[in-house]
């Protein structure tokens, strides 16, 4: 083998094993050269002082030059050559790590006091996240179980160490190594690797300084080789692309109120005289850490974006990112909002993004005038880069997942830390946060450094308790009494509770909508879901909006445009009646408006916002009370008991009398059970010398992604012509779904039957709606 390669050839061109470390060394030192406010913001991030960027920037130099020296192996370079079909034996990063775990070499690396040899495995061996202890990415396997030829003394690794040597100032490097993977000599480095890897776990536990230059390092190392094999995908130029996109000036003084907030408020004056809010106002003044508490339909939302705009004034960052708990919500947070910024600065971020973005721009009467007209679809060289295709943007709306999941290791996540790291952020509707999602909001904010705004309506009061430990309350006791405006919003009596049984919240629903008024019913589960939307319109002839989370994307982006849209002005003279039959999807950041709510019990907080659905604007008579009707349910999946009485016990003491958001949010600090602190584990944080990836999300594994056996066709003319096949995707129960044999489909989608799906009630997970 004359040359080592590092990709498979792209046509003529081929990438040497040589050109591509140097390519990520080059990435690394010019990312995070010093003087830059990236590189600032990156060590300020992890909470590094400025004094140590040196020792930092010399670390993942070596870490960039020796991740990828496994590959000089004689399967590895069979494989990107072509020669022969074969099945990698053993990991190149597991190799990497082989090589510097020897005895000789961790020697020679000893000659820099500054290099920390343990960081620089850790780096080196889990940049693909695929390294751990044991399971299907056990470090190594049994060294006499794979067998490979191993190419470690060929010229190109030679020439590697010397640009290491030269980088590091060391002597020369003359060691030899044995040619076969199952060689005798192997066997010290193998122990020595599984040692070091037990000591270095225990010692970054003693040591957080050096915890944070690992966690610095490891990421930063997979940032580099992100940049390196993308750009030389696209074909781009590094030093060009770097200086245009990561060391792009900083937002300046004005420009998120001259891009953002002011097309935004000429959009809401076309239909009202505008004015903020003393409320809104005041958040502009709460400093760079801060928990936003206001009633829904308080005008947080506008609250967080003067905020962002306050850091933007007091300090350099390059982004605002808003983060919301689902794909629908981030879909209204781009709408609303970041949309407004001018094209090629606005981000929407969700495994559906870009199918969403296609049919914004294929239906321009459905958007907002200020974002008509504009394409928001990343372009190819975009799209090819992936996670670091989005660099370049300003603005983001996005799901909390595409950000916060480098906690589990989510590499695309990883992939955006530096632009995290330059950033204000937001997240949005924290109270529907599942205990692994609020774990990793926790330790986020414990473990690393950068302007964060939380906010909500409503938290339960162990976590509101966690939050306030380390964060700013806004509005507190002392703000509030000069907040006339959100005083009257919060006090303002909003709605009449009456607890009914099932059969009589029918027949005040029924009556409801006949009357003229705007009906929204939210149940607990699917199946009840549909089997209610049935009953209404075979006993009453009202065929309801049904919305939950079962439906293809197509259709559930066309259930909740129509349920926005039914619900979001309040009634008037000219108001449409409507009725809709939803789950928990309805609960957050939807600008719902009904004149009564029906609800089963749930647990306290989720009441709270599914209140927050009804009579949330002002009416034209300040008179006007929303009607809401509880009710026990059949059965209290998916929720726990506790859960389900503590909500009980909220709506009993509300029953008969009129009530305000102030009410409810002080219902929650008195009847939301207690739970537990945050642990502040997390994958990244703990993983040592090893890492792989997790979910951010709480799962109990019960269901999947599925596409309909009668959309399998259409699917796969979709995926020929590389458009976006989000459309066809549903989630379904696992045990309706079926592993596929069909070459074009990918292995991790499964198939379900189309008889079981109906456009109107979605996947039909209950047997008497069928």
């Amino acid at each position: 083998m004359s040359e080592l390669l590092a990709k498979s050839p792209r046509g003529s061109r081929r990438l040497s094993l040589e050109q591509h470390v140097a390519d990520t060394e080059q990435a690394a030192a010019m990312l995070f050269r010093p003087g830059t406010r990236w590189s600032a913001s990156f060590l300020r991030f992890f909470k590094i002082g400025s004094e140590f960027l040196t020792r930092f920037l010399l670390n993942l130099r070596i870490a960039a030059l020796l991740h990828d020296i496994g590959k000089a192996n004689v399967d590895l370079q069979a494989i990107l050559a072509s020669w022969a079909s074969l099945r990698q034996s053993l990991r190149h990063e597991h190799l990497s790590a082989l090589v510097l775990a020897d005895p000789r070499m961790d020697a020679w690396l000893a000659g820099n006091a500054l290099l920390d040899r343990d960081v620089i495995v850790a780096a080196v061996l889990s940049h693909h996240l695929k390294a751990s202890e044991d399971g299907d990415w056990q470090v190594l396997q049994p060294r006499s179980a794979c067998p490979t030829g191993l190419l470690f003394n060929h010229v190109d690794v030679r020439h590697i160490l010397q640009r290491v040597a030269s980088a590091a100032s060391l002597t020369s490097c003359d060691l030899t190594f044995p040619g076969e993977y199952d060689h005798p000599d192997w066997a010290d480095a193998w122990d020595a690797l599984w040692q070091r890897a037990a000591l270095f776990g225990k010692a970054l536990k003693r040591d957080p300084e050096r915890h944070r230059l690992c966690l610095a390092v490891k990421a930063g190392l997979i940032v580099a080789d992100s940049v390196a094999s993308g750009l030389f995908r696209v074909d781009c130029q590094m030093s060009d692309w770097i200086d245009e996109v990561a060391h792009a000036a900083h937002l300046a003084e004005d420009q998120i109120d001259t891009e953002v907030l002011q097309p935004r408020i000429r959009e809401l004056s076309s239909k009202k005289p505008f004015a903020y809010q003393r409320f809104q106002e005041g958040a502009a003044s709460i400093g760079r850490r801060a928990l936003l508490l206001a009633g829904c339909g308080s005008g947080k939302t506008l609250a967080a974006w003067r905020w962002a705009d306050a850091v933007a004034r007091d300090e350099e960052i390059g982004r605002v990112v808003f983060l919301y708990p689902t794909r629908g919500t981030a879909t209204e947070g781009f709408r609303d909002y970041v949309g407004h910024a001018p094209e090629g600065r606005a981000a929407l971020v969700h495994a559906a993004a870009r199918y969403e973005l296609q049919g914004m721009r294929a239906n321009p009467p459905d958007l907002p005038t200020s974002l008509i007209g504009k394409n928001f679809v990343p372009d190819e060289t975009e799209q090819r880069l992936f996670a670091l295709g989005l660099w370049s943007k300003r603005y983001f709306s996005a799901t909390v997942d595409q950000f916060l999941a480098f906690m589990e290791h989510s590499y695309s996540s990883l992939c955006l830390l530096p632009a995290l790291a330059d950033s204000a952020v937001v997240f949005d509707e924290i109270h529907s946060y599942d205990k692994t999602m609020w774990n990793a909001l926790i330790a986020f904010l414990d473990r690393f450094d950068l302007p964060v705004l939380c906010m909500t309506a409503t938290l339960p009061p162990d976590r509101r308790a966690e939050l306030q430990r380390r964060l700013r309350t806004y509005p507190d006791s002392s703000d509030r009494r000069l907040l006339e405006d959100l005083e009257a919003a919060e006090t303002r009596p909003r709605y009449r509770l009456e607890d009914v049984t099932k059969e009589n919240a029918v027949v005040d629903a029924v009556a409801a909508v006949r009357a003229g008024s705007r009906v929204l019913w939210v149940v607990n589960t699917v199946a009840r879901c549909q089997r209610l939307a049935v009953r209404l319109r075979d006993e009453f002839a009202l065929k309801p909006l049904v919305y939950h989370s079962r439906f293809r994307l197509e259709d559930r982006q066309r259930r909740h445009r129509d349920t926005v849209d039914a619900f979001r002005t309040p009634s008037s003279s000219s108001a449409e009646p409507a009725i809709a039959v939803t789950t928990q999807v309805c609960e957050m950041s939807l600008d719902l408006d009904a004149d009564v709510l029906v609800t089963e019990y749930a647990p306290v907080s989720s009441l709270v916002q599914r209140f927050g659905r009804a009579n949330r604007h002002p009416r034209e008579s300040p008179e006007f009370r929303a009607e809401l009707r509880t009710y026990a349910p059949d059965d209290i999946r998916p929720y726990e008991r506790a859960d389900i009485e503590a909500g009980r016990a909220l709506l009993a003491s509300l029953a008969g009398r009129e009530i305000s958001q102030r009410e409810l949010a002080d219902g929650i600090e008195q009847y939301a059970p207690a739970g537990r602190d945050a642990s502040g584990a997390s994958r990244f944080l703990d993983g040592g010398f090893f890492a792989t990836p997790g979910s951010l999300r709480d799962e109990d594994g019960s269901g999947t992604v599925a596409v309909l056996d009668s959309d399998v066709d259409r699917y796969a003319t979709l995926a020929e012509r590389r458009e976006p096949t989000d459309g066809l995707r549903l989630n379904v129960p696992r045990k309706w779904a079926r592993h596929s044999d069909d070459p074009r489909l990918p292995s991790w989608l499964a198939v379900a039957s189309g008889a079981l799906y109906d456009e109107w009630l979605g996947f039909l997970v209950d047997e008497e709606a069928r």
